[in-house]
């Protein structure tokens, strides 16, 4: 059942406070060109689920101050890799099968170079590490020991990612659960993915999580892969992925939403045909959640998803809001 939900608006207002309001219309934010919603004004940053409000505080402090697109996303997404009580990205996510955290991420700017690591172990903010790869290598992705031994080389400190409360939780799963089957469910896909436009209207995009909870050891999703988690053309726009990631990686999820806004889509609307076409592409959807967003470089901004429940925060001078997106399948 598809059905157009609420936004939830925090609106920065009098001594800083927080003014919650709802509305009903969708063109507040994804303008379709009519005079009366114009497009939002540079610079803007968007990210995934709640915790990318956080996030894009830090990401529009760079933004504000002149920074880069590319600084932006580093700083925002860092923030969340260093929160423990994320339970999906960076310090605290929960582990594999056996009880390692491994973490993925990748970074893209608007010259099309781009970093990634996955399957990186002990270090704290995989983000800069995927930075550290697209500036000063000629590759795009180191992987496993090699990713670790790179950030150890660049300078960064081997942190123990694997917290008490997080501990606990997988041992709990151990004793209940098939090790040789880790559960997926439409909460476990908390990656944060964020994209900015700086006041120069270049655009940037990064991409970080701690994978699938008890993933099989060695599994990488969607989220350090160019063209799956995250694609940037600055030509045209930006769009990024969150949830099951194998389903993203079968469709070259965001590099779809890039070509379909080249197409003339708006991004909401390029979403969506990727939700489709991931829902098109599995015979079995229960479980399968799947959230896009994504720029254009006029500067609308749109998601979408497979099941009900995904949202993602976008915030310039005017507004700084936690948007509930549409979607296809309702889980009630």
């Amino acid at each position: 059942m598809k059905r157009r939900t609420f936004f939830n608006l925090s609106a920065a207002a009098g001594l800083g406070m927080i003014l919650p309001r709802s509305v009903s219309n969708a063109s507040e934010i994804n303008p379709r060109g009519d005079s009366d919603n114009p497009t939002l004004e540079k610079p803007i940053v968007i990210s995934t689920w709640e915790h990318g409000m956080v996030a894009n505080e830090a990401a529009w402090k760079q933004l504000i101050e002149g920074g880069s697109a590319l600084d932006a996303v580093e700083t925002g997404v860092r923030v969340t890799e260093s929160d423990p009580n994320n339970l999906s990205v960076g310090i605290g996510g929960l582990p594999d099968r056996d009880g390692n955290v491994t973490l993925d991420a990748c970074i893209m700017n608007h010259k099309h170079q781009c970093g990634a690591v996955a399957y990186l172990q002990d270090i704290e903010n995989p983000i800069s590490v995927a930075r550290k790869v697209m500036e000063e290598t000629p590759h795009v992705m180191l992987v496993g020991a090699g990713a670790k031994q790179f950030a150890l080389e660049k300078g960064f400190v081997e942190t123990e990612l694997l917290t008490h409360g997080t501990k606990r939780l997988w041992m709990k799963w151990q004793e209940g659960q098939n090790p040789d089957r880790p559960p997926i469910n439409h909460e476990n896909h908390d990656t944060i993915g964020m994209l900015a436009m700086d006041k120069e209207g270049n655009l940037s995009g990064a991409c970080t999580t701690s994978g699938w909870a008890y993933k099989l050891p060695g599994r990488v999703g969607d989220s350090p892969i160019i063209g799956a988690g995250l694609f940037v053309d600055n030509e045209v726009g930006a769009a990024c992925a969150t949830g099951l990631g194998e389903a993203v990686i079968r469709i070259a999820g965001s590099s779809i939403i890039v070509e379909l806004m080249r197409q003339g889509h708006h991004p909401e609307k390029a979403c969506e045909m990727a939700v489709k076409r991931i829902i098109k592409t599995h015979k079995d959807t229960s479980n399968l959640q799947v959230g896009f967003i994504a720029m254009n470089k006029k500067g609308d901004v749109g998601g979408y998803s497979v099941y009900s429940g995904f949202n993602y925060a976008v915030r310039n001078k005017d507004i700084n809001m936690l948007v509930n997106t549409e979607f296809d399948l309702d889980l009630n």
